[in-house]
């Protein structure tokens, strides 16, 4: 007969693995920001920024397209530069667009 399984134990490893990814994420969150030179604005200024291409993103699928084109732009051009290409605002993927 098999060894039951340790349910408690295993559903504890998951919700530790649930922290560990999301204090990674925020700490990617938080590079992204600085990669892209957004840590030079004020909180108030990157919150309106966010919030409005939150708002932005749920009425204009094709703003979120651009923003994505421009992003992968960045991880693969811009990021191995070490520099902040792509980061200007233009028609392609600024939070006013």
């Amino acid at each position: 007969m098999r060894k039951p399984r340790d349910i408690d134990a295993e559903l504890k490893a998951l919700q530790e693995k649930a922290k560990q990814l999301k204090v990674q994420r925020t700490l990617q969150l938080g590079e992204l920001v600085e990669v892209t030179g957004a840590d030079t604005l004020s909180i108030e200024a990157l919150a309106g920024v966010l919030l409005a291409a939150v708002e932005q993103a749920d009425g204009k699928p094709e703003a979120v397209a651009r923003w994505t084109e421009r992003g992968t732009a960045f991880f693969q051009v811009g990021a191995k530069k070490g520099g902040r290409k792509g980061t200007g605002n233009d028609q392609n993927g600024s939070a006013g667009a």
